[in-house]
């Protein structure tokens, strides 16, 4: 915890630095609430990995699924809409940015592998894949009896959800070209269904899947709790992303677009 908690201070104390920089520079640089949206997410991290919930989570599912759903759904998506590559960058001292500008260049083989992972299609399966893979048994049995393998199971959720939110938020550096607004409604449409058809398949299993939480006299109701959250507050994130985005077609297309769609060119900019 107290690891956790220190990591999560010092991302939120470098961000500060960088972006008080960048706001030196040019005062529309980042925009004032981009600060405030890594506060809460970084203060959302600190809730899921240094409070009490962390070690709740080793005892009840139902805890180690709300703070997953916190991580995830919450702190990743807040924490890159506050765009902090920019400002992370801004921290480093003049050599340190020049080295990370040179790996961040069109040619450069990390900014193309970063390219194709955040592409949508591969973004969607790569992210269900690390949800479904850590929820098998053996895996998610694991993480629970080694703090190493808890921890990788962690990072691997964290970087899921980076992966999974890129192709939605587009924060900097712009590594593709945004996908128009229909294609980001089927993206989160399809990724409810798969994250949610998880919540459902815990919250309607008759036995408990992990022995860590087997021997509890609850274990079945605690199981299902954990898919109602992982249901319902996941999915719920997921359903306002789908709200904005159907506000932003809506909006662009005018007043008469429920009545009177216009025909949209092909590879029209969001």
């Amino acid at each position: 915890m107290g690891l956790a908690l220190a990591t999560v201070a010092l991302v939120f104390a470098a961000y500060a630095v960088g972006w008080c920089r960048l706001a030196r520079r040019a005062a529309s640089a980042v925009a004032p609430w981009r600060p405030l949206a890594a506060a809460v997410g970084l203060g959302t991290f600190a809730l899921a990995l240094a409070s009490p919930l962390a070690e709740v989570a080793h005892e009840r599912f139902a805890a180690h699924m709300l703070q997953h759903v916190l991580m995830m759904m919450l702190a990743v998506p807040l924490v890159l809409g506050s765009d902090p590559f920019a400002a992370l960058l801004w921290a480093l001292p003049r050599h340190g940015r020049a080295a990370v500008g040179r790996l961040l260049t069109r040619a450069a083989p990390l900014r193309r592998l970063a390219t194709v992972i955040v592409a949508p299609g591969v973004a969607w399966v790569l992210s269900a894949a690390v949800v479904w893979l850590w929820h098998i048994p053996a895996l998610y049995d694991l993480a629970l009896e080694s703090e190493p393998w808890h921890v990788a199971e962690h990072v691997a959720f964290v970087a899921g959800a980076v992966v999974f939110w890129w192709p939605i938020i587009t924060p900097a550096p712009r590594l593709r070209r945004p996908p128009a607004d229909g294609a980001r409604l089927a993206y989160l449409v399809l990724a409810a269904l798969v994250n949610g058809g998880l919540g459902v398949l815990f919250a309607s299993a008759t036995r408990p899947f992990y022995t860590a939480y087997a021997g509890a006299p609850d274990a079945v109701d605690d199981q299902a709790l954990g898919g109602v959250v992982m249901w319902a507050v996941g999915s719920g994130v997921e359903m306002a992303a789908i709200l904005v985005v159907v506000w932003r077609i809506l909006a662009r297309t005018g007043p008469g677009a429920l009545t009177a769609p216009r025909a949209v060119r092909e590879n029209e900019l969001v």
